[in-house]
């Protein structure tokens, strides 16, 4: 992924989690929870949640795996990876972290019964290649696991647009001090493909069996869940 993406992750990543819960109204956990449980993730499972970030994802996965279980979080920013160490001590869950670049995973092929990527496969350079890696390092049968943005539909699409439009930049500033982040973020979001479309970009990994969608608060994010088949 790109340099300059990469330094603006670092530079919010000490506010990543607040501005997150303030943005969703403190929905985004509740959409991963439901994430794993949808994955069929269980005890001694191995999992790798690519551009993990602060670890939120990686977090609910490891929950589920247990002590039995690995769960490696990677990300390509560092000073996000940092902020896993201490939450995951507290909780005395069994994660690695990896700093490494989706696009070019430095793990075997099938590795992983789960690859999972919260709100992050929209940011790659070449959203097919991540996810193709992501679909190589894990076993056949496992399961790639994705919750990404969408846009609702109707009234809502529009009172969300607005609400992207405005509160979201002008938060994430006066959160952050970091304007022009959350306009990508909210960029990014408006622009990326979603339900049908993102399934068929899935589907060009050659990988993915079956995959089915669920589109949270009428459509503001989705979870995919595809069963990988190679």
């Amino acid at each position: 992924m790109s340099e300059s993406i990469k330094n603006m992750f670092s530079r919010v990543a000490r506010k990543y989690d607040l501005l997150n819960s303030l943005m969703s109204f403190g929905t985004h956990n509740s959409w991963r929870k439901k994430a794993v449980k949808l994955s069929g993730a269980k005890s001694g499972m191995s999992v790798l949640d690519c551009a993990s970030g602060t670890g939120d994802f990686a977090i609910e996965f490891a929950k589920i795996t247990g002590p039995n279980g690995k769960v490696i979080a990677q990300d390509f920013c560092k000073e996000m990876l940092d902020y896993i160490k201490p939450k995951s001590l507290k909780h005395n869950f069994n994660i690695e972290v990896s700093v490494g670049d989706v696009m070019n995973l430095e793990f075997e092929d099938n590795t992983f019964d789960i690859a999972s990527i919260g709100f992050g496969i929209r940011n790659v350079d070449d959203p097919v290649k991540g996810l193709s890696e992501m679909t190589r390092v894990v076993k056949n049968g496992g399961k790639l696991v994705v919750l990404e943005t969408g846009q609702p539909n109707g009234l809502f699409r529009l009172l969300y647009k607005i609400y992207s439009n405005t509160v979201i930049p002008l938060l994430g500033f006066l959160v952050s001090g970091n304007f022009s982040a959350y306009k990508y973020f909210k960029d990014s979001a408006a622009k990326f493909p979603y339900g049908d479309d993102f399934v068929n970009l899935l589907k060009k990994t050659g990988n993915i069996k079956t995959c089915r969608y669920y589109p949270q608060v009428l459509g503001v994010s989705f979870i995919y869940i595809g069963e990988v088949n190679k």
